[in-house]
């Protein structure tokens, strides 16, 4: 797309079984001239709350929601760091949203208007092979983008604000926010969940829990988690459900701090925390990750490993300086500390976002010891949604434990950086509009920037 207001029409699929997807980084301008606030990108490291154009109903599917919550992820920061390739300026961000009905389409026959919904942040046609199984992230039918089918081998679903690289669609840190397919991508929130519980079924519990359930963990096992963020909090949370007897936290401050302090006193006794930066990175007869993994887990390591991080952050200057170079997208130091890490025949789990490709992957230690690397991918959220949100009405599920601060949405982009720098002890955020409902009991109370 040449320009952030224009509207670019993807024809997807085959034959009879074509959707049309519309690619729309920011909403083309409305006869009556209204706006709204909304989260955009400006370039590399720039990201800023503007008055944009509201959206409208573009093909019957369509569902406009007025936002009543959203939250910022680690993975946005791919975006403001830029590491993400396709990023137009204007483009609105945000995929992890939650609102009330405010529009429907003429073909909207099971969303109704004025009801509360939590969105999938990936878009899903409803009825092609993969959604027929309800693995609605790898969606046959909405991303037209012909760049990562070249790079991947294959397509994956669109997402919500997050690039034209998966579909250009606007994102939800908005006011606003144009739903394609509604009746398929949108879950009727129950009047007894809280949008700030019901929020977090849009990606970050789905993809904790696909990454626990998909890289398998067992009955008696000891897990590592790299990255002790929302993802890697909860994905332990659900390792220890699934009946871990160790959970290991690989991060540093103040993260470990926050696990330690949220985490279940009645399985405290299972949490083992390890800050890398006060251990050593491939230096010879010292102490480091993989050497400390193999320590607290009776010298084999652990059974399964999950990486919560991503391929973004070089720990050694040679991948930092491939990296400003161009000769690598992503740092293979963390999957390599985790196939070294784990006991052999042990289990690696990726479901941090790794964009294209990496250099010096031990691809020796992983055959030689057996290592399955499981690349946990987009985690399909119509499979587990219904599911978690039963947990949580049932009280054995409590989103808000992550959850550290309440803010605006006139305020987006500075959470943006100081999530980016782990300010004020920021985990995960509630971000409130205009149209949020009163907080909820145990929401963090309201920081203004």
């Amino acid at each position: 797309m040449s320009q952030a207001a224009s509207v670019v029409e993807n024809y997807v699929g085959h034959g009879d079984n074509a959707v049309t997807a519309q690619d729309v980084s920011s909403y083309p301008a409305r006869k009556d001239g209204e706006t709204m606030k909304a989260l955009c990108w400006m370039g590399k490291n720039s990201v800023q709350v503007r008055d944009v154009p509201r959206p409208s109903i573009l093909e019957p599917g369509d569902v406009i929601l007025k936002v009543t919550g959203s939250t910022v992820c680690g993975s946005d920061l791919h975006l403001l760091h830029g590491t993400v390739v396709q990023l137009n300026k204007g483009d609105i961000l945000g995929h992890e949203f939650c609102g009330i009905v405010d529009e429907v389409g003429s073909a909207v026959t099971k969303v109704q208007k004025g009801k509360r919904y939590v969105a999938s942040f990936q878009i899903a046609c409803g009825d092609c092979f993969f959604c027929k199984q309800k693995l609605s992230s790898q969606c046959e039918k909405t991303n037209a983008n012909t760049m990562e089918r070249a790079m991947y081998g294959g397509r994956t679903a669109g997402m919500f604000g997050y690039s034209h690289f998966t579909g250009g669609f606007a994102g939800g840190q908005a006011e606003y926010v144009r739903v394609p397919l509604g009746d398929v991508n949108l879950l009727e929130i129950p009047e007894d969940v809280p949008d700030e519980k019901a929020l977090y079924l849009s990606d970050v519990l789905a993809t904790s829990y696909n990454a626990v359930h998909d890289t398998a963990v067992y009955p008696g096992d000891q897990v590592a988690v790299f990255g002790a963020g929302p993802i890697g909090q909860m994905a332990g949370i659900f390792a220890i459900e699934a009946g871990a007897s160790k959970i290991i936290f690989v991060d540093t401050e103040p993260r470990l701090s926050f696990i330690r302090d949220r985490w279940p006193m009645e399985h405290i006794n299972k949490l083992e925390l390890v800050d890398f930066k006060k251990l050593s990175f491939g230096v010879t007869n010292k102490e480091t990750v993989v050497s400390k993994l193999k320590e607290l887990c009776g010298g084999r390591g652990p059974d399964a490993a999950i990486e919560c991080v991503a391929g973004e952050y070089a720990k050694g200057w040679m991948h930092w300086l491939e990296m400003m170079m161009g000769a690598e997208t992503d740092t293979s130091e963390i999957v390599n500390e985790m196939i070294e890490g784990v006991r052999n025949f042990g289990r690696c789990g990726i479901t941090g976002v790794y964009v294209g490709y990496t250099n010096h992957f031990n691809i020796g230690s992983l055959m030689e010891r057996g290592i399955r690397l499981i690349g946990n991918g987009q985690a399909p959220v119509h499979k587990y949604w219904e599911d978690l949100l039963i947990q949580i009405q049932k009280g054995n599920l409590d989103p808000l434990q992550m959850v550290s601060h309440r803010v605006r949405i006139e305020d987006i982009d500075k959470v943006y950086y100081k999530f980016e720098k782990k300010e004020d002890g920021m985990q995960k955020v509630f971000v409130e509009t205009k149209f949020s409902l009163p907080a909820c009991a145990g929401s963090p109370p309201l920081t203004t920037y």
